[in-house]
């Protein structure tokens, strides 16, 4: 049994951020005009950025390092340095250009985790209201442009489609009734988001449903290229292919003699330690690769024109061996008497 006190930490290294005696940093920000005080030990083990300037700055004569930073403004700051401490990030009642203000900051300082959850606070949960759609566009775009963004590509393009929306009040609510110059105020709102949906990313249900009725407001040859990349996929595209955005994923809980009830009915207990062993030895973060799956590529797809696998003469399997750096088979086609689907999830 493990027991943690998190909160408690927490609250004694605020405590330690308010201790104006024992600090050895002092970072000014507002063109000098605040200034805060800090621990260069604290401030190198939380941040990769911090720890280089520390190095390449020369304390003063009271032995105290100073940072200037003149375009942060202070209560961004303020915010970075309790989470740099404490981990706390109080965001109630704060207006979406601050948190986007405050994402960057955090991207700058190198501080990955929170970086990333303001990120998804922007795009998500933000566009479930109108504050989402308030958002301006030079803050749009820069969260487009992430290839870190931890959304699901057609989840990006139903929030700018939204965003889009938003912006010119008078289009029609049914896109039926929509006429062409409707389109047209859409792909001009839209001119500095689309090129940064990953589009070769979608599946090709996701381009039916949500690309097709759109396709008004997409460039005639990227149209083209998107529908000759899902059906002949082996024949070169004029469009630029942005890669597919990278999805963090938990590591898998660490592997134990203990027995274990059998969890698969085609692979044995061997074959899943090798898969595990190979997926532990990755030094990156993990892609999505499924044809059909959610993101694109050349790997492996499995397709039935019936929307299931039940039907024999319906149901099949390619393999393409340019898209592999050694070859699986020796065979373009094969078939698959059963197959399983594992999911990875995250540790309690």
């Amino acid at each position: 049994m493990s027991l943690k006190f998190f909160d408690k930490l927490s609250q004694n290294f605020i405590e330690l951020l308010n201790d104006k005696e024992d600090y050895n940093v002092i970072i000014e920000v507002e063109n000098k005009e605040k200034s805060f005080t800090a621990h260069s030990s604290v401030l190198k083990y939380r941040s990769s950025y911090f720890q280089q300037e520390l190095e390449n700055i020369q304390p003063n004569e009271n032995n105290i390092k100073i940072i200037t930073k003149p375009s942060i403004y202070s209560n961004i700051f303020d915010v970075i340095l309790k989470y740099i401490y404490g981990g706390i990030v109080n965001l109630e009642k704060v207006e979406t250009k601050f948190i986007f203000d405050l994402m960057l900051i955090a991207n700058e300082f190198k501080l990955t985790e929170l970086s990333n959850k303001l990120e998804t606070i922007l795009i998500k949960d933000k566009a479930s209201c109108s504050d989402f759609t308030s958002l301006q566009e030079s803050a749009l775009v820069p969260l487009l442009k992430r290839d870190d963004l931890q959304m699901k590509e057609v989840e990006i393009w139903d929030y700018v489609i939204k965003w889009g929306i938003a912006q010119n009040p008078t289009l029609p609510i049914d896109l039926k009734e929509w006429t062409k110059e409707n389109f047209i105020t859409l792909k001009n709102t839209l001119q500095q988001c689309l090129p940064y949906i990953r589009y070769f990313q979608l599946s090709s249900t996701e381009i039916f449903d949500k690309i097709k009725p759109y396709k008004k407001i997409i460039d005639k040859q990227l149209w083209e290229d998107i529908n000759q990349y899902f059906w002949a996929s082996d024949r070169p595209v004029k469009s630029i292919i942005l890669p597919a955005r990278s999805i963090l994923v938990t590591e898998l809980p660490p592997r134990t003699n203990e027995p274990k009830e059998h969890f698969s009915t085609i692979i044995s207990e061997d074959h899943a330690a090798e898969i595990s062993a190979w997926i532990d030895r990755k030094g990156q973060q993990y892609l999505y690769g499924p044809f059909f799956g959610g993101s694109g590529g050349n790997d492996f797809y499995m397709c039935s024109y019936q929307s299931n696998f039940t039907l024999d003469s319906s149901g099949f399997c390619s393999y393409q061996g340019a898209s592999y750096e050694r070859s699986i088979s020796s065979t373009t086609n094969f078939s698959i008497v059963d197959y399983e689907v594992f999911k990875v999830v995250r540790k309690s």
